[in-house]
């Protein structure tokens, strides 16, 4: 992105949050303003459209770690501590496969960029890449780790990977020839989350030792060292999809936004609980989205959404972090929440009640689903 693009898109052409350019943009305001005789609209008001339970999936016989969208979204990938993965179909909610394979739990998984290959990150050491066609594991795992492997993300190109452990290891894989290229010296405690920056230059990092790094994809340089004051144990990290910001969850019920450039959180979203699992959550927008994008003038805004420990799920507007809707999702701990963005937006969540939701954005005047749909995961 050019320094004369918005800095405040999620990737998108509508500006989504200017204002977090600056905490005190409204005292930087002029006083002394000249007068305009030309009276100025008011701004048309944005209406958050509430979510709903579409369907349950069940079939993982364990607490269910994580959970992603696949790129194209027409698939939900969960993994969980039965040491298997599953493969959803997003509309009928089927059970497309069963990935079985892995000796141990698992606590995490990727997608590749083109939907095909999926990287699960298991308790047995090992990274595991699965034909999604034919829902076979690659004939060798990736093997390096000396402890569980927590976090796994590929790089937007799909021709790296990079994985966190608890060994305190940040690796960075080459998938072609499923070597080590880079072993970076990353944290003093168990690395809890990965991610890639959306051109793949930058990795960010976080651990249990309260440090957010970023690091150059090429030469391994560690490039910012982010912490908080109160050094709470950083969970899972999450690029901003304009990639100027990284999302990040700690053991002290908060998700903080970062401006990484300037190392300066910008952001704290609060209303969740969150003191003893590894949660993670993801970005997403709301407005004029889905049938209404193609509104003259339209208005996106963002918001950040997360699971809770309670069993909740939270969304809150980027920009004022206001609380746009709490559900009470799950019975138990919510660990995993994405998002998909097509005609009709689309949440998904796993947790420790064994099961995975999809959750659905309401039409305006639309009645609310009852939410029973409960295709059998039997595989």
């Amino acid at each position: 992105m050019s320094d004369g693009d918005s800095p405040d898109e999620l990737g998108n052409a509508t500006p989504l949050y200017p204002e977090l350019e600056s905490e005190e943009d409204d005292r930087n305001t002029p006083t002394d303003t000249p007068k305009d005789p030309t009276p100025i609209p008011s701004p048309r008001k944005i209406q958050y459209a509430p979510y709903t339970q579409k369907m349950v999936l069940k079939g993982h016989r364990r607490g269910v770690a994580f959970v992603r969208f696949s790129p194209d979204g027409r698939m939900v990938a969960s993994c969980s501590a039965d040491a298997t993965l599953r493969i959803w179909d997003t509309n009928s909610g089927k059970c497309l496969h069963v990935l079985e394979g892995h000796l141990a739990g698992i606590s995490t998984l990727a997608w590749s960029p083109d939907s095909r290959t999926i990287a699960s990150g298991s308790d047995d050491k090992s990274i595991r890449l699965w034909d999604i066609a034919t829902g076979k594991s690659y004939p060798h795992p990736l093997r390096g780790h000396h402890n569980y492997v927590s976090t796994i993300a590929f790089s937007p190109k799909g021709n790296m990977l990079v994985s966190g452990s608890y060994d305190e290891a940040v690796f960075l894989w080459d998938i072609r020839t499923g070597r080590i290229m880079r072993s970076l010296p990353a944290h003093s405690d168990p690395v809890g989350g990965v991610d890639f920056i959306r051109d793949g230059t930058l990795i960010v990092s976080c651990a249990g030792d309260g440090l957010i790094r970023i690091w150059d994809t090429m030469t391994g340089q560690c490039l910012r060292t982010l912490v908080h004051e109160d050094n709470a144990p950083v969970q899972s990290v999450r690029f901003s999809p304009n990639g100027r910001y990284v999302l990040a969850w700690t053991l002290d019920g908060c998700v903080r936004l970062w401006d990484y450039v300037e190392s300066r959180y910008v952001k704290t979203y609060q209303g969740h609980a969150n003191e003893k699992y590894g949660l993670s959550g993801a970005f997403g927008i709301y407005g004029d989205v889905g049938r209404d994008r193609e509104r003259p003038g339209g208005i996106v805004k963002a918001y950040v959404v997360s699971g809770s420990e309670d069993g909740g799920i939270l969304w809150w507007d980027v920009v004022t972090k206001e609380v746009l809707q709490r559900i009470d999702g799950h019975e138990g701990a919510i660990l995993g929440v994405d998002t998909w963005e097509g005609e009709r937006g689309l949440v998904v969540s796993c947790g420790l009640d064994k099961t995975v939701r999809i959750w659905e954005r309401m039409d305006q005047d639309a009645e609310p689903s009852d939410g029973d749909h409960q295709p059998n995961g039997t595989g």
